[in-house]
């Protein structure tokens, strides 16, 4: 069914394969799948009588299973409680990573970006402005990236381009000889600048020309940009531009819940209103009005009944619908717990082994995620030591850009009381047999405790037990 739908809309051939593979993801994500099909669901035939197949027709419900999967999965990794700390060995970068990432809003950029990266790919752009860290997320359906020949792991140049319609570039202040004609927008990304091109027009052979009023010099020396891949195992394998999608597997059995659902609720509205069968009526059948207090008087040789649909056959639907959500959720590693199963409240190893799915989905956009995070802040060290920075309206000295970063990822689930108490237990032991520090015992719990410091809080422990 989704080789059906993806059919009414062809590939442009001006745009590479992956572009319109991201699209058809990107339309099942927002929910907008079935606004090509030409039909309504209760359209049963068109204006000429033709009978109108299902696979025309748009379903009356909709069940935003690739956006559950993406939700959950996404606040599993980035959610309050879930959001990793940056650490490294020096105390004072710490702390100023963790101030410019709260003032530059990472968090919420980090979960927009997995978000809209749950099709296969995303991109983060960073700009320094007046010495402010800013972070944009940007979707990658007519962004190429190119990689350096010597070094697969480090961006040469970005490149977007796309169509766009002429009335739109002169709302956006170009000068526009045809305002109904298509028109390409581009823009390049390298090391020194972010190259703005005029727009010019898309059946025309010319050139592309450099738009000098735009084009800004960044003067970074590396691409300000972070491309993200999702998931292992893209389409393109692993030296491919995008990662696999979140929600793939998921997909058609997505489309056969939504007809499922769609029926059983036709066959609804249908018991309610039941179609009237009359058998030699004594009067005109198209004066008749249906309804408990009218009585309907036929022939002696006569009959008259209501067709209805029984409730066992919407019964069965639910049934196979509950049966495919939990296959389809089961493909793509989303969450299948219910929350009427949970007797009591449960520890958060409990949650931890009941929910091996998810945690299995969300540790791999970890992997993902989290090194995209390692490079905006490696990103951000180096243009600390090209420009000064400003943190809180006051500038902040170069940065060390040979520090080792790396992240510290909270549990998945915040421990109750008793595994509190056996932590502690257990860290205390080992401090006392010398096998950890005490800096390591708080940095393991520095998370459950809201510990931002750790040396200063080791400094606080040693005065308040002298």
């Amino acid at each position: 069914m989704l080789d059906t739908i993806a059919a009414l809309t062809p590939p442009d051939p001006d745009y590479p394969l992956r572009t319109a593979r991201l699209a058809l993801f990107k339309r099942v994500q927002d929910g907008t799948l079935y606004d090509v099909l030409p039909y309504e669901f209760q359209d049963e035939r068109t204006a000429g009588g033709e009978y109108i197949p299902l696979r025309h027709r748009r379903p009356s419900v909709r069940y935003p299973l690739a956006r559950i999967v993406v939700d959950d999965s996404v606040s599993l990794v980035f959610g309050d409680g879930h959001f990793p700390q940056i650490d490294t060995d020096d105390a004072l970068l710490r702390a100023t990573l963790a101030d410019i990432a709260a003032e530059s809003r990472l968090n919420a950029t980090m979960q927009e970006a997995a978000q809209r990266g749950a099709v296969g790919s995303v991109a983060i752009l960073l700009r320094v402005l007046k010495g402010r860290v800013f972070l944009r997320v940007m979707e990658t359906l007519y962004l190429t990236p190119r990689w350096q020949a010597d070094a697969p792991d480090t961006l040469d140049t970005v490149i977007e381009k796309y169509k766009v319609p002429g009335t739109t570039l002169a709302q956006m202040g170009y000068s526009i000889a045809e305002p109904q004609a298509q028109y390409w927008f581009m823009r390049v990304w390298d090391n020194v600048a972010e190259t703005w091109f005029q727009p010019w027009p898309v059946n025309s052979d010319e050139p592309p020309r450099i738009d000098p009023d735009r084009t800004t010099r960044h003067g970074l020396g590396f691409v300000p940009i972070v491309w993200v891949r999702n998931l292992p195992g893209g389409p393109d394998g692993a030296d491919g531009i995008d990662g696999a999608c979140t929600f793939k597997p998921a997909i058609e059995t997505g489309i056969e819940i939504d007809y499922q659902l769609s029926q059983a609720g036709r066959g609804l509205k249908y018991s309610s209103d039941p179609t009237l069968l009359i058998k030699e009526p004594a009067g005109d059948a198209n004066e008749l009005i249906r309804g408990g207090g009218n009585a309907l008087v036929v022939t002696e040789g006569g009959d008259a009944r209501l067709l209805e649909i029984g409730g066992t056959a919407a019964a069965a639907v639910i049934d196979y619908v509950r049966c495919l959500r939990e296959m389809a959720l089961e493909g793509v590693h989303g969450n299948r717990a219910s929350a009427d199963r949970l007797a009591a409240a449960q520890s958060g190893r409990a949650l931890e082994m009941m929910n091996q799915g998810p945690i299995y989905l969300a540790d791999n956009l970890r992997v993902s995620y989290g090194d995209a995070i390692l490079q905006l802040m490696r990103m951000i060290i180096e243009a600390s030591n090209r420009f000064p920075l400003l943190l809180h309206a006051q500038p902040i000295s170069a940065l060390d850009r040979t520090a080792r970063l790396r992240l510290q990822w909270p549990r998945w689930y915040p421990p109750d009381a008793q595994d509190r108490a056996a932590d502690a237990a257990t860290l205390v032991r080992l401090i006392d047999a010398r096998i950890i520090s005490p800096e390591t015992a708080r940095r393991n719990v520095a998370d459950l405790y809201s510990i931002q410091d750790l040396a200063l809080e080791g400094d606080r422990s040693v005065q308040e037990a002298n």
